[in-house]
């Protein structure tokens, strides 16, 4: 995020201030890669409304019980579907740390060294 500010300051970067609320937009309606959602998405439920979005025509809106229902459920399903995402992500990244990794057979007796650390924190009594 810092390097987009940095793109969009002046060259002395005395106005990252103004352009921060444009970086944060433009993070808040990015895609991410662990929950393919944005994350305004996954707090307000629906998709941001851009400036350069057609303005539809305006109609006339009805009394909805079961609106709230209907967002409970669309919500609990982007919950899901980002928590998939996000233990698929995890699994992939399990899988790239083990290639290289050996797994220890250790048997009761066998000899195995211990680091012990010397140096005493300053929060050691």
């Amino acid at each position: 995020m810092d390097g987009k500010i940095a793109a969009l300051c002046n060259e002395r970067r005395t106005d990252w201030d103004e352009v921060l609320q444009f970086v944060t937009f433009n993070y808040n309606t990015s895609i991410h890669a662990k929950t393919k959602q944005t994350p305004l998405e996954m707090m307000h439920g629906r998709q941001a409304t851009l400036p350069f979005d057609q303005q539809k025509e305006i109609i006339s809106l009805t009394q909805d019980p079961e609106h709230s229902q209907k967002i409970r459920i669309f919500l609990e399903k982007l919950v899901h579907e980002a928590r998939s995402n996000i233990t698929k992500n995890q699994q992939q990244y399990k899988a790239r740390y083990d290639l290289n990794r050996q797994d220890l057979l250790l048997k009761v007796n066998d000899l195995v060294l211990v680091k012990t650390r010397t140096a005493r924190s300053k929060f050691d009594i």
